[in-house]
């Protein structure tokens, strides 16, 4: 019995409905999705540790999501794990004719990262094409929207950075672009002038979010440009944030001060300080 197989046993074990654990028949697919976000943002952390045998545990609690999401479909008669690899398989040779030798294949010359990455979004492109047979809703006079369009399939679960950045993607592949960073520096400094007009004018909070929606949606732009991922940017200046503060409160408590009577300038000094002493020991 291979190693995949022994895992699926003990899924069907953990849910058998008279013997199975408490916990996991409990369960059902929305139940799971916050553990597997969960999961997902952990490998994310081990591959930015560097630490591979934390990687090896995570990957193995991420592949344990998709084992029990394959069981609660195949117990309700939709799918089950065999079914999933199948599908999986399958597109990723479709996907692939420049590997795999089939008569989809002829022609197609791949040579670089970019070349696969045109040829893979051409490909679901065509897929999407594939399954265009209706549309759905209206948005004021504007007419009918394409639920197979540029835009359609990307997930709204994803993080909002992530998913602007996905949006920004997909609409740059057909034309609709800055030509480079430069413009979108002007539209962030543009949306920033926006919040603070709203803000002068005593805008109401729903126009204040909205402004600044439109702000993080430009410097998610502006990553892009520069190949930047502004997820992972953004963790790592979470991190920062937070070794810095954690220095701050070191040096407060040093000083016999009371955190939350240091004034404005006080906080200044000690943040000040700290980003001196990382300069030194870099």
């Amino acid at each position: 019995m291979s190693n995949i197989e022994k895992l699926r046993a003990i899924m069907a074990k953990l849910r058998h409905p008279e013997n199975g654990c408490p916990w996991d028949l409990a369960q059902n697919f929305a139940s799971i999705v916050p553990h597997t976000l969960e999961e997902a943002y952990e490998v994310a952390e081990a591959i930015e540790n560097g630490d591979m045998k934390e990687l090896r545990g995570e990957l193995g609690d991420l592949l344990f999501q998709v084992v029990f999401y394959s069981r609660l479909a195949e117990e309700q008669g939709s799918f089950d794990f065999e079914q999933v690899a199948e599908g999986i398989i399958e597109k990723l040779v479709r996907r692939h004719p420049h590997v795999f030798s089939n008569r989809s294949g002829e022609g197609v010359q791949i040579s670089s990262v970019e070349d696969q990455t045109r040829a893979w979004e051409a490909h679901k492109a065509e897929e999407r094409a594939g399954n265009r047979t209706d549309k759905y809703g209206t948005f004021g006079k504007l007419g009918t929207i394409d639920k197979h369009g540029t835009l359609a399939g990307i997930a709204i679960a994803l993080p909002a950075l992530t998913r602007s950045v996905k949006l920004q993607k997909r609409a740059a592949r057909v034309g609709f672009d800055w030509p480079d960073a430069l413009p979108v520096m002007d539209k962030v400094h543009e949306e920033l002038d926006e919040v603070r007009e709203e803000l002068l004018q005593g805008g109401d909070h729903a126009r204040i979010e909205e402004e600044m929606g439109d702000l993080l949606f430009a410097c998610t732009n502006l990553a892009r440009h520069l190949n930047v991922e502004p997820e992972s940017a953004l963790r790592k200046a979470g991190r920062k944030f937070e070794r810095r503060f954690e220095h701050m409160e070191s040096f407060a408590h040093q000083q016999d001060k009371v955190l939350t009577d240091l004034s404005l300038e006080e906080w200044e000094t000690l943040w000040e300080r700290v980003k001196s002493e990382e300069h030194l020991q870099k």
